[in-house]
């Protein structure tokens, strides 16, 4: 790995931040403890909540671990569509018995609140998510000794993280579970993402940064192919998301090998921006008419995914996972990290050993 990240872990393998509840404290301290890079994910919590919850794997582990926030978003949704939307959901909260949630909620997420904390007890890395900070922020988190990541997913994108003095990069092919984090919601661009391995090439010939890659990766054969085309590391969450330590709901770990779920879409039905989750019936019923408007649909809906848990009922969840989700593996996340890097290992021996001398 890179010189800017190489101290951090000892293997080249990320956990990636999923947000509503399921990289928790537990999570990252097993892979930080088995020489992976474990992250938490800030995003829906209170400043406080995060704070809470990097005390919490303080006291699990030794091991170097990340915060990953959500970067606020602009008002750019239209109240109208969110109101026709909302009236296209009132079937289900009647089906759920649960009244449809504030879309005016949040959102910045508490940013400000969490910089300011993570500024005056650093972690020693944090990424960024939906867009990159500005100059000063990225600069702040240098001077108290924070590794900066910024989540891109172009090499647009990349380029801009590098100008504003990113640390390193999180590049998110279309294949990665849960939410595309585009720095620019556009609806005309829906379904037009790139894949990993291309994204990658195209992202190395265009900055000088360090490279994570996201995206669909289940195996260390893949970890390998990602680090071949240029990564310096790999990020993996649906992977991680099936391991006990990890806080997704029970009915959504066994989702993923569930023959009755064969696939994956990108969606806005549960948050109003575009994310990869398996298709059950909320999608097919709602996803070709929801409108672009993050955060207000996911506090919409909040409450009917909340409901719709309580119920057992998998076909009103929001079971997001990467294309690779039949490959997830019940293991814990520490045994996780070593088949992984066993497996990288493998790989690597079989290419060098294939390789004309």
């Amino acid at each position: 790995m890179s010189s800017d990240l190489t101290d951090l872990c000892r293997y080249p393998i990320v956990q990636a931040p999923m947000a509503g509840g399921t990289s928790g404290p537990q999570l990252a301290a097993a892979v930080a403890e088995a020489g992976g890079l474990g992250f938490l994910a800030a995003g829906y919590k209170t400043a406080d909540g995060m704070y809470n919850e990097v005390k919490q794997v303080r006291r699990l582990t030794g091991g170097p671990f990340g915060v990953n926030l959500f970067m606020p978003q602009p008002a750019l949704a239209d109240p109208s569509a969110v109101e026709v939307y909302r009236h296209q959901l009132a079937g289900e909260a009647s089906w759920y018995e649960t009244p449809l949630g504030d879309p005016d909620s949040s959102g910045d997420d508490g940013y400000e609140a969490k910089v300011a904390i993570l500024l005056e007890d650093p972690v020693p890395a944090i990424s960024f998510t939906f867009g990159c900070p500005t100059r000063d922020t990225l600069d702040a988190f240098a001077r108290v000794g924070t590794r900066t990541i910024v989540t891109v997913t172009s090499a647009e994108e990349a380029q801009a993280a590098q100008w504003a003095g990113a640390d390193a990069l999180c590049v998110q092919g279309v294949e990665a579970g849960g939410h595309q984090s585009t720095h620019r919601d556009d609806p005309q661009a829906d379904h037009t993402g790139t894949g990993l391995l291309s994204l990658v090439a195209q992202v190395r010939e265009t900055v000088q940064l360090p490279i994570v890659a996201a995206g669909g990766l289940m195996r260390g054969a893949q970890i390998a192919a990602v680090l071949a085309a240029g990564a310096d590391a790999a990020q993996l969450g649906t992977a991680f998301l099936a391991c006990p330590e990890s806080g997704a709901h029970l009915l959504h770990k066994q989702a993923l090998t569930n023959p009755l779920f064969v696939r994956t879409e990108l969606t806005r039905a549960f948050s109003g921006r575009p994310a990869r989750g398996l298709v059950n019936r909320f999608v097919r019923e709602h996803g070709p008419y929801a409108p672009a408007a993050y955060p207000q649909v996911h506090y919409l809906t909040s409450g009917l995914r909340r409901a719709a848990a309580e119920a057992g009922d998998a076909q009103g969840m929001a079971l997001w996972a990467g294309q690779g989700h039949r490959m997830a593996r019940e293991l814990p996340a520490g045994e996780l990290v070593e088949l992984l890097a066993a497996e990288l290992e493998a790989a690597r021996s079989a290419l060098t050993m294939r390789s004309p001398r």
